[in-house]
C-alpha cells in the first residue's frame, strides 16, 4: 500500500516534486563542481611543487644559512686563460662548476634516515656551470710589469692584477651557464630528476655511480642540440648523453643532470651534498620528522611541501583562495537554502492536502502512518535532486576541464627549496623562484564527491520530510471535515 499510494501522489504531483527536486539539485551541483574546483586547485598547485620538489618527497634538508662574517663579501669566479700573441685567432674554453648554497656533509644523509618517522633519504649537489669559449689576444706590456696571464681582457682595454698593464689587448668571448645536478644513481625515485620523464634514450643505471654519462633536459638539449649518443664537455671531461628528460610539468630542476660522485669531483666538492631528499614513512607524521630532523640534526634547515605551498602566488594561488574560502561558503549558503526551501514547499503541500490527509486519518490511517508517506515522498524526492544534482555537478566539472582558465603560479624566492645562497642563486628551486608556470585548470570529480552528493539529496529528503510530516502530524479529521464543508 504504502509503494502504490506513494508512486500514485508522485505521478499525480509531477510539477510539484520536480520545484522540491531541482531546488535540491542545484545546491548538490554547486558542491560538487566546488569541490571538483578544489581539487582541480589542489593538484595544479602540486604539479608545481612537483616540478621543483621530485615525486614522492615529503621533505628536504639543507644546511641553515651563515649570514656573512665582517668584511666578508661574496667572490667572483675567476677564469684562467693562455693569452696569444697578437694575430692568433685560436680559441680557448673554461669552466667553472659552482656548488649552488651551502654544503653539508654527505653523513648528513645517514643522519637524516635515522631518524623516526623516516622511510627513504637521498643526497644530491646543485651546481651550476659557468662556461666562457672566446679568443683572447696578448697586447704590448709595459716593461717592468707581470704577464697577463691571469688578469682581465676586454676590447683594446687594459687589464692585470697588482698594477699590470696591457696595451693592445683583445677579447672576443662568450659565456653559456647552465645548472647541473648530481643524482644518487642508486636510488632515482627521490630528488628533483623523478619531476621529469625519460622522452628519449634512457636514465641511469644504478651501477654507473661513477660513470661519465648524462641526463640532459629536453628544452637544454634543443637548445644546445644535443642529442642521445652526443657529448656535453664540462671541464674537459666528455659526458655521453644517455637520455632525454622532459619535465612532467613547469620546469625542470636542472639543465644537466650526472652522477652524485661526478658532480661532486666536477665541483670539487667530494663527500658534499647541497640537499638531503626525505620520504616519511606516513603523511601525518611529515610534522614529527621536521621537528625530529631539527632537534637532532644540527645546523639544517628543513622544507616541507607545504612550506613551499605556502609560497605559492599568481593566478592559481587567487583561484584557490577563492574555491577553498568564497566557494564553500557559497556551496554551503546555497544548499541550506535549498533545504529549506525544499522543506518549505513540501509543508505547503501538506497544508493543500489536509482533505486527503483528514479523510485518510477519518478512514483509521494514524498519523505514524501519514507522517512516514510524507517523508517518503520527500525522500524520493530528495534523491530525484540529487541524481539531477549529480548530473549538473559533472557537466559543470567536465565544462570547467575542457573550456576553464590556463592560471599562472609562480613559487617565492627566498623559500630555501634545495639549498641557500651563492653565486647565481640557489639550487633547483631558486632557479625556478621568479619564473611563471601555466597550469591548466582541471575540475576533477572522485567517487568521494559522488557519495556526499547521494547523502547531501537524501539529507535534504529527510529534511523536507521532516517539516512536511511535522505539518501532516498535526492535522485532524475535523479539518478535513471543516475543508469539504
Amino acid at each position: 500500500m504504502f509503494f502504490t499510494y506513494l508512486r500514485r501522489e508522485l505521478r499525480r504531483r509531477r510539477k510539484a516534486a520536480l520545484v522540491v527536486a531541482s531546488g535540491l539539485a542545484l545546491g548538490i551541483a554547486l558542491v560538487i563542481v566546488v569541490g571538483a574546483v578544489s581539487e582541480g586547485m589542489s593538484q595544479a598547485q602540486a604539479k608545481v611543487l612537483q616540478s621543483l620538489y621530485g615525486l614522492g618527497t615529503d621533505m628536504t634538508v639543507t644546511k641553515a644559512a651563515e649570514p656573512p662574517g665582517e668584511g666578508q663579501s661574496q667572490g667572483r669566479p675567476r677564469f684562467e686563460f693562455d693569452a696569444k700573441e697578437s694575430g692568433d685567432d685560436s680559441d680557448q674554453s673554461s669552466d667553472m662548476v659552482i656548488v649552488q648554497g651551502q654544503s653539508l656533509a654527505d653523513s648528513t644523509v645517514a643522519k637524516v634516515a635515522d631518524q623516526d618517522g623516516v622511510a627513504d633519504t637521498v643526497g644530491g649537489l646543485s651546481a651550476r656551470v659557468m662556461k666562457v669559449n672566446g679568443q683572447f689576444t696578448r697586447g704590448e706590456i709595459e716593461p717592468g710589469q707581470t704577464p697577463p696571464g691571469g688578469g682581465r681582457g676586454g676590447d683594446g682595454g687594459e687589464g692585470g692584477s697588482g698594477g699590470d698593464r696591457v696595451r693592445g689587448g683583445g677579447a672576443a668571448f662568450d659565456v653559456n651557464s647552465y645548472t647541473l645536478f648530481g643524482t644518487d644513481v642508486a636510488q632515482q625515485d627521490l630528488g628533483p630528476l623523478t619531476s621529469s620523464s625519460i622522452t628519449s634514450g634512457r636514465t641511469f643505471k644504478a651501477a654507473e655511480t661513477d660513470a661519465e654519462v648524462a641526463v640532459v633536459d629536453s628544452a637544454y638539449a634543443k637548445e644546445q642540440k644535443l642529442k642521445v649518443g652526443g657529448k656535453l664537455t664540462v671541464s674537459g671531461t666528455a659526458y655521453a648523453v644517455i637520455g632525454i628528460a622532459t619535465a612532467d610539468s613547469g620546469d625542470a630542476a636542472a639543465n644537466v643532470y650526472v652522477p652524485l660522485k661526478q658532480a661532486q669531483t666536477l665541483a670539487d666538492a667530494k663527500g658534499k651534498v647541497t640537499t638531503v631528499y626525505v620520504r616519511a614513512t606516513d603523511s601525518q607524521r611529515i610534522d614529527a620528522v621536521k621537528a625530529a630532523v631539527q632537534k637532532n640534526v644540527p645546523d639544517t634547515t628543513v622544507t616541507t611541501s607545504a612550506d613551499l605551498a605556502d609560497t605559492v602566488s599568481g593566478s592559481l594561488s587567487t583561484a584557490a583562495d577563492l574555491a577553498s574560502g568564497v566557494g564553500r561558503w557559497l556551496s554551503v549558503i546555497v544548499l541550506a537554502a535549498a533545504f529549506v526551501v525544499a522543506g518549505l514547499l513540501t509543508s505547503s503541500a501538506v497544508s493543500r492536502r489536509v482533505r486527503e490527509f483528514g479523510t485518510l486519518k477519518a478512514l483509521g490511517w494514524r498519523s505514524g502512518r501519514v507522517t512516514r508517506q510524507v517523508v517518503g515522498e520527500a525522500l524520493v524526492n530528495g534523491l530525484i535532486g540529487g541524481a539531477l544534482g549529480i548530473a549538473l555537478g559533472l557537466a559543470g566539472a567536465w565544462a570547467v576541464t575542457a573550456f576553464g582558465p590556463t592560471l599562472t603560479a609562480e613559487l617565492g624566492r627566498g623559500t630555501g627549496g634545495f639549498g641557500g645562497g651563492g653565486f647565481g642563486g640557489g639550487g633547483p628551486a631558486r632557479q625556478t623562484a621568479g619564473r611563471a608556470v601555466d597550469i591548466a585548470l582541471t575540475a576533477p570529480v572522485s567517487l568521494g564527491a559522488i557519495g556526499l552528493a547521494v547523502g547531501l539529496a537524501v539529507a535534504g529528503g529527510l529534511v523536507a520530510g521532516a517539516f512536511g510530516g511535522w505539518r501532516a502530524s498535526r492535522l485532524r479529521p475535523a479539518d478535513a471535515l471543516r475543508r469539504i464543508a
